[in-house]
């Protein structure tokens, strides 16, 4: 008999992240063996236990679903929206049920995962284990070498400062300065936050890279499943 927490299981079985999965269990959307389980040290054993979400049996995956997509601007990266809007998960025609690794705003477009394997998601988000993620940054004017250091050394976001990142100029165009922005962090909105903090503006926002996923040559709204190399990589990651 193993038994495991409840959130870790229903992240496995890829209902939701393991976040997401600590918000249905304080719901009290989950049942096991037909009793509500609100508490977060619950465990289970998944050979004996019958689990359900919202009445639905829970079941874990054999076989993980990894997907690459070029998320286009105004779409929104949840599985769902209560306004009826375009999302992420829309997009990717295949049967298992994703959801989406972190997110990009609706204004931001580029390199986002998808994935019913919800311990790598928690993972791949979690500030722990540092992953990197690169975008490219078109911001009005241009950007001075000292600004470019301000931005790399952190800003104050939310009275606390942002971890230190890499801003570096790719290009100058009429619009104003393409920038190469490296994160090991994911504030919300935050690289559109902290070029507002030394008076810029973002102008287009590109996430080009997660880890050691590119977005290559994918145009905006096509996805591909991630190769078992791509995979494997992630994983030694986030160990």
């Amino acid at each position: 008999m193993t038994r495991e927490r409840l959130q870790r299981f229903l992240a496995r079985s890829g209902v939701a992240s393991r976040r997401a999965s600590e918000r249905l269990i304080a719901d009290g959307r989950v049942r096991v063996n037909g009793t509500p389980v609100t508490a977060m040290g619950s465990t289970v054993d998944a050979d004996v236990d019958r689990v359900e979400v919202d009445d639905q049996p829970v079941r874990p995956t054999e076989q993980h679903t990894y997907v690459a997509l070029n998320k286009p601007v105004g779409v929104v990266s949840t599985a769902s929206d209560p306004r009826g809007r375009e999302t992420v998960v829309d997009l990717v025609g295949v049967p298992a049920r994703l959801y989406p690794v972190g997110r990009l705003d609706y204004d931001s477009e580029g390199l986002l995962l998808l994935t019913d394997d919800g311990d790598l998601a928690m993972r791949l988000t979690h500030p722990r284990y540092g992953v990197e993620k690169e975008y490219h940054a078109l911001v009005r004017g241009r950007v001075e070498r000292d600004v470019l250091d301000r931005l790399s050394a952190g800003v104050v976001l939310d009275g606390r400062p942002t971890a230190p990142a890499r801003f570096d100029v790719l290009d100058e165009v009429p619009l104003g300065t393409w920038l190469r922005v490296v994160l090991h962090e994911g504030r919300n909105r935050q690289i559109r936050r902290m070029v507002e903090t030394v008076g810029l503006e973002v102008l287009r926002l590109v996430r080009v890279r997660v880890g050691a996923v590119r977005l290559g040559r994918l145009a905006p709204g096509e996805w591909r499943k991630l190769t078992q190399a791509e995979i494997a990589v992630l994983q030694k990651e986030t160990r």
